[in-house]
């Protein structure tokens, strides 16, 4: 039933007759009847009854209206608690890979305990394919994922992606491992490990993307024999012998290892925030996205 129809039957129900609502919502009175009568058949329930020469509700049109009070009261603050100038309020879901939620995401979440008590966060760790998956399924409404300029990802039209943060990548190789002459370019640098296995992601395909693409321009296939999605594994993994791999420029190294710049070209991720194209006005995912990106933002000062 369509509340514009509960409307008129409020209305009726406070000014007694149909003539005064035509004049209360400015239409006609044979316009009050129809919609009347269309909401009668629609409720299967007899809704007014002649009453002298004007018309009253019966019990079931009393009814009805104390339920369209209720109803109209909270499409109304649905409305406002949904528009774009309101208050932030609801649950937001996101989906993220461990980085960004636990050196952006996380920050976010503090602030809003205080600045914007209404916004509930609910955070799930996820690789970008994953993450795209449940932004495809409604199952999450903001995704913070990953690429590399040397594997861009492919976003969907239906979606809207916020850049957030880019930052080099470099080769990790053991602390004790021969590094003969100066750092020189990619492929000079992957030549000198060709022997060596290599470590990639276990959920992403991305960096084994990067991996392949740079050990061809150094002219070998590289021997992916490890996987593991955490980073610090990746570098205890290095620690102990079993291969080299990629990790981030910037980040705190274990003694046992060391960071290979790379250059020319040289491996940069980018970091996006993602949702869908119909829903960037709802508040909380509005509110959110602009923290993330004033946050990242911040920091590169």
């Amino acid at each position: 039933m369509e509340t514009r129809r509960l409307h008129l039957l409020l209305e009726l129900s406070r000014l007694g007759s149909m003539r005064a609502v035509a004049e209360a919502v400015g239409t006609s009175t044979s316009t009050v009847s129809q919609q009347l009568a269309v909401l009668a058949r629609e409720t299967g329930a007899a809704l007014i009854e002649p009453h002298g020469r004007l018309v009253r509700l019966t019990p079931a049109g009393r009814r009805l209206a104390e339920h369209a009070e209720s109803i109209l009261a909270a499409v109304e603050a649905a409305r406002l608690d949904l528009a774009p100038g309101a208050e932030p309020g609801g649950t937001l879901r996101v989906a993220g890979f461990a980085t960004a939620i636990r050196a952006h995401l996380l920050p976010v979440v503090t602030e809003l305990a205080d600045a914007h008590p209404g916004v509930r966060i609910l955070v799930s760790e996820h690789e970008p394919v994953e993450a795209l998956q449940l932004l495809a399924e409604d199952e999450t409404d903001l995704a913070l994922v990953y690429d590399y300029d040397l594997a861009p990802a492919v976003f969907g039209p239906a979606l809207h992606a916020t850049p957030l943060w880019t930052a080099p990548w470099g080769l990790g190789v053991p602390a004790a491992a021969e590094e003969p002459g100066r750092p020189g370019t990619s492929a000079e640098v992957f030549a000198r490990y060709r022997t060596y296995d290599w470590i990639v992601n276990s959920r992403n395909t991305a960096d084994e993307t990067v991996v392949r693409t740079l050990a061809s321009l150094a002219g070998f296939t590289p021997r992916v024999t490890h996987r593991a999605d955490s980073l610090d594994l990746v570098q205890g993994m290095i620690t102990a012998g079993l291969g080299v791999g990629l990790l981030p420029t910037g980040a705190p190294l274990s003694p046992g290892v060391r960071l290979v710049p790379l250059t020319g070209p040289g491996a940069t991720l980018r970091a996006y925030a993602l949702a869908r194209r119909g829903r960037l006005d709802w508040p909380p995912l509005a509110l959110v996205t602009e923290l993330l990106v004033r946050r990242v933002a911040g920091e590169g000062r």
